[in-house]
């Protein structure tokens, strides 16, 4: 059994944090000024060396929703404040390989039960306070604490391994073993059981604990250090200096930064409207653009041919998915916050692999990702990210479009329109209809609700597509699902620093949405972590493969595709070197040409 009260307000992000749902609007107005183009010659000055001093201007198309710690937030576009603002023990590189970062070095025991990092000696909060081994502590101990999930975080992934975690968590005792300071600069992480990937619990942003140590964990969400940008104390680059909520999130740069002072003096973050975008980027008013899905399908062309303009595409660690709930919770479970496989609820309209196999045939992947996407996306056939090495799609179904061979399926189970209206009755001749839910805030999601719905009706699925609701209230609930949901719409943002998909599809994970119970699935996800066999990666790849083709074939949910990611920025900034999974990367030492 899986005790956990989930926030409501959950957007998945990765970043290299956890697992969050993405939800994006494009309605926003632009509060910025439309000023002519520049003139052609207004040409930029060469610099060979970076030059201090200087502001960018970055657009996103929703604002904040307004929480920056880091231990709480779940959304995109907190997210692109944050990455300015706080820091990890490690980060990744190119080959999404663990580098130092708060933390220059590293060892593990001979068991890998233990992991020992040698924290930098340099580092200042934005309050001139030292960073220590103490704020790594506070950390992870307060994502451990028994109020953390009923006061709204939802990272426990990162604490979960460490010794002690159900005994702390549960209030049996008030000593939290998985963490110690051993001095003021070196702390180690003790595991409950052999660890194959120990520096991905290493990888969550720190918080410092003088700022926090007072505040209840209950309380922590609403403090003014959490909510307040001039309250928000990180170690990263820059500090969170004011906002205009809604409009305008200025970061301003740390100049005791511990890699040396940036050359950026200020970062301006604007909220504008996603249709407006490639015209401010022309002239110059935007100078970045980054996650989430900031640049239209529409205007994908025409940012790329700009000539101050450098585009990134690469494939993005997410995917969307259409969702089958496999069984409901109880009302009992809801209310107290449990996740109970044993007490779930089947939900016989879906509980046929051979039927939800039906439903993929019948969509039409393809055409979603031309006609929402503008061709800006690739198909997906298994909930693992296409960049790591546990993907392997050979294993899967890939459920290619063909109508035909859903309706066959159909047939065969004796799913028929026995009373001549067009639309297939159950096998007992009950009347067959399928609720499909899904939320506002992201316009391709919402174009594509009615889409799918178009496709399953011309196989004779009868589709009571509902309005769609507010991401909050379609969160809360997909999240409190003692309902008549059957089908819904959702992103995900996934991990980059470990394909593990345990988080999303183990039965007792908090996002396994679906409610998929299979014993099967949850063997193979616990083998792929099981030590010594998982410190090989080829033993970890045979078993993903087995999970990868029980889940094609199970299909818990579709994975309609993964889209890509499409960064862009001005040419006169420098610096820029952009990882897999990210464009913030060494934003110390971004700097920019200025004009003429």
């Amino acid at each position: 059994m899986f005790s956990q009260k989930l926030s409501i307000r959950i957007f998945i992000i990765g970043i290299f944090v956890s697992i969050l749902l993405v939800a994006c609007d494009d309605k926003t107005d632009n509060p910025l000024e439309e000023n002519s183009a520049p003139e052609k010659e207004d040409i930029m000055k060469e610099a060979s060396e970076p030059t201090p001093g200087g502001s960018i201007v970055g657009a996103m198309y929703e604002p904040p929703a307004g929480m920056f710690n880091p231990i709480f937030y779940e959304d995109p576009y907190e997210a692109n404040i944050l990455s300015f603002t706080h820091e990890s023990l490690v980060g990744q590189n190119e080959q999404l390989e663990f580098i130092p970062k708060l933390a220059k070095s590293w060892e593990t025991n001979e068991d890998q039960t233990e992991l020992t990092l040698y924290l930098e000696e340099e580092v200042k909060w934005h309050d001139g306070e030292e960073f220590t081994a103490d704020d790594v502590v506070f950390t992870y101990q307060s994502i451990a604490d028994p109020d953390y999930t009923e006061a709204g975080g939802v990272h426990t992934a990162f604490v979960e391994p460490l010794l002690g975690y159900s005994e702390y968590v549960n209030g049996d005792t008030d000593q939290f073993q998985g963490l110690i300071a051993d001095d003021t600069y070196t702390v180690t992480f003790k595991f409950k059981e052999p660890m194959i990937n120990p520096l991905y619990i290493a990888s969550f942003p720190v918080i410092p604990e003088h700022i926090f140590k007072e505040i209840p964990i209950a309380d922590m969400p609403s403090a003014e250090a959490s909510i307040n940008p001039e309250k928000v104390i990180g170690t990263g680059p820059f500090k969170f200096a004011k906002a205009v909520e809604g409009e305008e999130y200025i970061l301003e740069r740390h100049d005791a930064y511990w890699q040396g002072t940036p050359y950026l003096d200020e970062i301006i973050w604007r909220v504008v409207a996603k249709s407006v975008i490639a015209g401010l980027l022309e002239r110059g008013e935007v100078d970045i653009i980054a996650n989430p899905d900031v640049i239209s399908a529409n205007d994908y062309e025409t940012v790329r041919d700009l000539e101050n303009i450098t585009l990134v595409e690469q494939p993005d660690f997410s995917y969307q998915i259409l969702g089958f709930k496999l069984h409901h919770q109880t009302k009992e479970d809801v209310e107290n916050g449990i996740i109970n496989p044993t007490n779930w609820k089947p939900n016989p309209k879906l509980s046929e692999p051979q039927v939800r196999q039906a439903i993929a045939y019948a969509i039409n992947r393809e055409q979603l990702i031309m006609e929402l996407l503008n061709g800006r996306g690739q198909l997906l056939h298994s909930p693992i990210a296409q960049s790591f090495w546990a993907y392997d799609e050979s294993a899967t179904e890939h459920y290619s479009f063909d109508p035909e061979k859903a309706k066959a399926l159909l047939d065969e189970l004796g799913y028929v329109d026995k009373n001549e209206d067009g639309f297939r009755e159950d096998p007992d001749g009950n009347e067959w209809v399928l609720h499909f839910d899904y939320p506002t805030g992201n316009a391709i999601r919402e174009e594509t609700g009615p889409l799918i719905a178009q496709m399953l009706e011309e196989i004779g699925i009868k589709i009571e597509l509902r309005e769609p609701k507010e991401m909050f209230t379609f969160i809360q609930d997909l999240t409190n699902d003692n309902n008549d949901w059957d089908l819904y719409l959702l992103g995900w943002n996934l991990s980059s620093t470990e394909p593990d998909p345990a988080n999303l599809w183990l039965s007792t994970a908090a996002y396994n949405f679906s409610r998929w119970n299979n014993p099967d699935s949850d063997d193979l996800l616990n083998k792929a972590i099981k030590t010594p066999e998982a410190f090989e990666q080829d033993y970890r790849s045979d078993v993903y493969r087995d999970w990868q083709k029980l889940y094609s074939e199970e299909l818990p949910a579709l994975i309609l595709y993964t889209p890509n990611n499409v960064w862009a920025y001005n040419n006169r900034l420098k610096g820029i070197e952009p990882l897999p999974y990210t464009l913030y990367n060494n934003t110390h030492q971004w700097w920019v040409v200025e004009k003429k």
